[in-house]
């Protein structure tokens, strides 16, 4: 059995671009993305937004797109695989380790005025959704909805 190695998110970029070559030519571009989670505060009880953070690295022609159409705050899609990464503190710390995305594929989400202060779009507002589904076991049945089905039983469809 193969072992899958594949990561989606949606989130926001928390800084502009950075585009590099490496020695051979091919062109790098680095994101940094935020994506919200929630997660039940135990204390209260209240659903919170818990942000995450990731390192994202983008090759060749999709990378110069990044670099060119993309700024901090937009929202963006992207699937992808994680690395793994080690090495020694150059302070004597020790060893270091860190996992980062490397895109397949970036799709940029909103219009380019939506970043923050684009004044375009959404209202230069930056995609705030959340990738885990809300929890609606304590709204019950809406008030006044038959039981069984009701109306969509008399569509001949």
């Amino acid at each position: 059995m193969a072992n899958i190695n594949r990561v989606t998110i949606t989130g926001n970029l928390t800084r502009d671009p950075e585009l590099r070559a490496l020695p051979s030519g091919t062109e790098v571009c680095q994101l940094g993305v935020a994506v919200n989670g929630r997660r039940k505060n135990p204390q209260t009880g209240q659903w919170e937004e818990e942000p995450n953070f990731f390192d994202v690295t983008v090759f060749g022609a999709q990378g110069q797109n990044c670099a060119q159409y993309l700024s901090k705050g937009r929202p963006v899609a992207i699937d992808g695989r994680l690395r793994w990464s080690s090495w020694e503190d150059k302070n004597g710390g020790g060893k270091r380790s860190k996992v980062d995305i490397v895109a397949q594929t970036v799709q940029f989400l909103g219009g380019r005025d939506d970043a923050p202060g684009g004044g375009g779009g959404q209202g230069g507002q930056a995609f705030t959704g959340s990738d885990v589904p809300a929890d609606t076991s304590d709204f019950g049945d809406p008030v006044g909805a038959p039981a069984g089905g009701g109306a969509d039983d008399d569509i001949p469809f």
